[in-house]
Order: C-alpha cells, then structure tokens, then sequence
C-alpha cells in the first residue's frame, strides 16, 4: 500500500475520532502509531510486523523524547506558572481595578475596562481560556448588577479573552514556534501590534454600540477622585512591569523568550510576598494547578510531534504541495482557503488541537510559496482567535456561559459576539493584506 494512501487514511481516521469525541492526544498517537506500524510492515510489498515493531518503537519515543527536552517547551510551565501566581498576588485583576477607576464614567466605561483588564491579564498569563474565565468571574457579573445588557456583559469579556492568544506571552505562539522551528521572541513581537490593534478594536465597538443604545450601558453612579485615579493607576505597576520585562526584555535582546519568563515569575512572586498578597499555600496552590495544566499542554504536544513524524514518513505533505503548484492557485486564493479551514475547523475543535492537526500539512505548503513563517504564524494565531468565540462551539462563549449561568442564555451571548466577530475579521484582513504590522517589531529586533 502507498504511505501517502496510508496517511490520507490516517488523517481521516483522526478526523473520525475528534468527531466522536476521542480527545486530541489520543487520536493523533494512535493513528499515528498504527500508520507507521503498517509503513513499515508492508515496506516489502507483504505484510511483515515483525519487521514494523523495531522501527515503529524507535520512530515514536525517540520523537516523543526530543519534544519533551525541547528547550523553548520549558517556556510553557513557566508563563502558565506566571498567570496563576500574577492572580493570587491580585497582579492581574489591579488592571481591571485600575482601568475600571478612569474609566467607569464613560459611555460603556466598564465594559472598556474590562477589555482592557482582558488585554493586560493576556499579557501576563497567555491562555485565552483562563482570561475568559477569571475575567468573567469579575468583570461580568458587576456589570449586570449595574444594569449592562447581557450581550454586551458578557461578549465584551468572551471576546477580550481571546486576547489571550495574540498577546505575548501566548502558549500557542510557543507550541507554533516549536513545530515550525521559528524564533519563539520574534513570534511573541509580532503578536504585539496585532494584538493592540484588537483591542483598540473592540473598544471602538463598545463605544459604537453605547453611542446607538445607551440603554445597554448606563453610566455608572460612581464618582472617582483624582487621588483615586492615581493610587489605582500606580497599583497596576506590576502588570506593566512584567510586561515591559517580557517585550522589552526580548526587544532589546536583554532576554531570550525563555529567560524573560524565568526572571517574570521570579518577580511575581517576590511582588506577590513583598505586598502580602500572595501566601505559602497560594504558591502551592499555583504550582499544582500549573503542573496539572502543563501535563495536558505537553501530552497534546507529545503526541502532535508523532503525528508530525508520521506525516513526513507518509509524504503527504510534499504530495499535498505538490498538487496545489500544480493547481497554480494564488497566494491571495491559497491564504482564503487555508482561512476557511481554519474558522471552519474552529467552530469544533480547541485551538492546540487545530493547530497541531493542521500544521504538518500546511507549513510546506506555505514555505513551498516563500510565504514569511513568523508572518503566517501571526495569521493563524488571529484565525485560532475568532474559533474561540465563533458558533457554535465557541470556547470562551461556554466558559462566560457556564461563569453566568442563567444570567445570560448562550443565545444572548452569541448575538453580543457579532459585533466583536466583524472587528476580528477586519483585523485579519488587514494582517495577511499589510505583513508589516506583524514584522515591523521583528524585523527591527
């Protein structure tokens, strides 16, 4: 049997597997596994497994081994570390405190603030998931006490955790950076124009939608001293410091990706001791939840870099590139379809998940078209994005459900996600349409 008919079969039967719910870890290994068994039985034209057993073995630890002692992988259980400790030590939540102070009499202000909180906890933690759902558990239920419409409660949030991926630190950058072999530190500088370029973008859609309906906003009966502007202002420092640390550090070459998140948590947890707000048991507390966060992270990874293996062993990919120069599409064209599959493979599967499924096919496609690697890793970041809050499996729309309960029906939240889902895709075109917003930091590194 051909190995690309083997690994078109292989692809499908992962496909099979994710449709019945058989997690992502598990359905890459084992069709991964069982393909190359049977590569290499049937390599002499009959079936011989006594001859796939060795090879098989050798082909799956030994990709399985090189992964885990990856040193950009340390990276992961480091900035994951640095999100739960940042939040016991009340670093992530002083942003939202702070934006909330100078900006509660605004049209809307506490929505604003909340996206801002978003977009400073997604530069500390990098997971959109836990901003979704510890930003939710703040900022979502003070604002329908204040009277907020229960769209723009709860899509401001939904849509501000997807933050989370494109502002650096982002886990998704890292595992992107590992599978393509790309600097991890020009990845994180490019995600930094585009991700404040979505957030300025969704402030203008609260602000848009407030000045149409003010009724979905009322303003807040809360007066705020100059003085208490300043004691909340200088109360985020650390936030802002552990952000300049992390992109300044790499930007001047002071850091590399790796050592920006080592010195980062070592001074959330000084800060955290120095202001009394982080404890013995809260450190444990965040070094438990990250080990158990890190263990699926690096399982999913493990087995994706099989698959990746099994792939290159099969040669589907360079088929695969084949067949597209053949086809003669265009970047433009190449780079729609390739969107497509990404929102339509986002409507039901997890970001990490998507994207190590996908790139074993992708990255010599794209290479084969000289596209810039640091470039497309930008644009699938952003698609992985809009998955998040795309229906009808839109993740962070289940974790705000799920925060709100009856508060706010999935329906309601979905038809305030709209809004938000149009600022993303204009973000979107205007990255793959302009590259310099995404290279103009690495480039000048």
């Amino acid at each position: 049997m051909d190995p690309s008919l083997i690994g078109l079969i292989a692809f499908a039967a992962v496909l099979f597997m994710l449709v019945i719910r058989v997690p992502i870890a598990f359905a890459l290994a084992s069709s991964a596994i069982i393909g190359t068994f049977f590569i290499f039985a049937l390599r002499t034209g009959t079936f011989s497994p006594d001859r796939a057993i060795r090879p098989t073995t050798s082909l799956t630890f030994s990709n399985a081994f090189d992964l885990v002692h990856n040193y950009n992988l340390s990276m992961i259980p480091l900035f994951v570390a640095l999100g739960h400790i940042a939040y016991r030590a009340e670093i992530t939540t002083n942003i939202y405190e702070a934006a909330k102070v100078w900006l509660a009499r605004l049209p809307g202000g506490v929505a604003m603030a909340s996206i801002v909180g978003c977009g400073g906890f997604s530069a500390i933690t990098g997971s959109s998931i836990a901003c979704a759902s510890t930003m939710g558990r703040i900022c979502t239920p003070e604002m329908l006490r204040m009277g907020y419409d229960n769209r723009l409660a709860t899509a401001s949030v939904a849509a501000g955790g997807t933050l989370g991926s494109l502002i650096p630190p982002s886990v998704l950058f890292i595992i992107y950076g590992i599978f393509t072999e790309t600097s991890v530190s020009k990845l994180f500088l490019a995600g930094v124009l585009p991700g404040i370029l979505t957030l300025l973008g969704f402030l203008f859609v609260v602000a848009v939608w407030v000045r149409r309906d003010p009724t979905v906003a009322p303003i807040a009966d809360i007066h705020y001293s100059m003085h208490d502007r300043i004691k909340a202002g200088l109360s985020a420092w650390p936030a802002l410091a552990l952000f300049v640390l992390i992109v300044g550090g790499i930007y001047g070459g002071i850091f590399t990706a790796t050592e920006a998140a080592a010195v980062s948590v070592a001074l959330a947890i000084l800060v955290g001791f120095g202001q009394r707000r982080l404890t013995l048991e809260a450190l444990w507390e965040s070094l438990k939840e990250t080990c158990i966060q890190t263990t699926g992270i690096f399982i999913i990874a493990a087995s994706a870099k099989i698959f990746v293996a099994f792939i290159a062993l099969t040669g589907v990919a360079p088929t695969l590139v084949e067949i597209v120069s053949g086809a003669e599409l265009s970047v433009v064209t190449l780079m729609i379809a390739i969107a497509l599959i990404y929102l339509l493979l986002g409507m039901f599967l997890d970001p990490i998940g998507i994207m190590v499924l996908t790139l074993p096919l992708l990255i010599p496609l794209v290479e084969g078209y000289g596209l810039d690697l640091i470039w497309f890793g930008v644009v699938v970041i952003k698609l992985l994005e809009i998955g998040l809050i795309t229906p009808p499996v839109g993740l962070n729309v289940f974790v705000i459900a799920n925060v709100v309960g009856s508060d706010a029906p999935l329906h309601r939240i979905f038809a305030g996600i709209a809004r938000f889902l149009s600022v993303d895709v204009i973000v979107l075109a205007l990255i793959m349409a302009f590259p310099i917003i995404s290279l103009l930091l690495p480039e000048a590194m």
